[in-house]
């Protein structure tokens, strides 16, 4: 089976994250703002693993769309975490970056996709 690299990319970024979280709730005590970071960094590889199993391209683009906007929120989350100096900036930027990344797979998926509409 073909390697499927948004979807590597997405899962390996949800497991940084959770593990984030775990060190977000019990050394730093950001429950809230853990939360918000899992729901919406984790959400990212699930919307991308439902879009591989859309009913319809129309279905396909909207998962797609809906984890390009958990990815952008996720991003504000980070960068939130790093200027408030609550993460190192090593951490930070490499997060960010593979955030980035994963924004910049999806927004070509998804404009590829409706190209092809």
């Amino acid at each position: 089976m073909k390697e499927n690299v948004i979807l590597n990319k997405t899962y390996t970024f949800a497991v940084r994250i959770v593990r984030l979280h775990s060190h977000l709730c019990e050394t730093k005590k950001q429950f809230e703002i853990a939360k918000q970071l899992l729901r919406s960094g984790t959400s990212i590889g699930a919307n991308t693993e439902e879009a591989i199993g859309a009913e319809s391209k129309k279905d396909f683009i909207h998962k797609f769309s809906i984890a390009y906007k958990e990815a952008c929120e996720t991003k504000y989350w980070l960068r939130l975490l790093r200027d408030s100096e609550i993460i190192d900036n090593k951490l930070a930027v490499s997060l960010i970056d593979d955030c980035e990344q994963i924004l910049a797979i999806i927004g070509k998926i998804k404009i590829t996709s409706r190209k092809h509409s």
